[in-house]
């Protein structure tokens, strides 16, 4: 049986500057994004496309929601597999390509995810765990790009890196 989740949130365009969008430099791109009962999170376009460099932009937010759902995945991977994660970030890079005509999407994104294991870690089990991390995402299973995942591995007290 397949269950259905339903999410919503709102966003909120707080650009204008007093004449709406009468020319393309005459509005900002400052948004906020809203979730019930959560914290309200500044949106823009990135700074090349007129945007504010100090709010997050939706490819930071793409990025961002593939990296998460990649290390949300893993976890549950991880603990299934018996691998005791004691440490994980990600820093993921994703490559967008832009048309002459504005059109574009991204062409891939990788993803880094650098972990640390508990001391005795099994390194390949931790591997296979982000295989199986990946199948079960989400959002990388809703995206029509190549996501690919290398990681880096780790073990408390052991001198080298996978």
């Amino acid at each position: 049986m397949v269950s259905q989740h339903t999410y919503n949130v709102e966003i909120v365009w707080t650009g204008n500057r007093g004449t709406g969008t009468s020319g393309y430099r005459s509005y900002g791109r400052d948004l906020r994004i809203i979730g019930s009962g959560k914290p309200e999170i500044d949106g823009s376009a990135d700074s090349t496309f007129h945007g504010d460099a100090d709010r997050w932009n939706p490819e930071e937010l793409f990025l961002t929601s593939l990296a998460q759902c990649h290390m949300l995945s893993y976890f549950h991977a991880a603990v299934k597999a018996g691998v005791v994660v004691m440490a994980y970030s990600d820093t993921p890079i994703g490559t967008l390509d832009v048309n002459t005509d504005g059109s574009g999407g991204f062409r891939q994104v990788t993803l880094r995810p650098r972990l640390t294991l508990a001391p005795g870690g099994d390194v390949d089990a931790a591997m296979r765990a982000h295989d199986a991390a990946h199948r079960m995402c989400f959002i990388a299973n809703s995206v029509s790009i190549p996501v690919h995942v290398e990681p880096e591995i780790v073990v408390e007290g052991a001198d080298s890196a996978s």
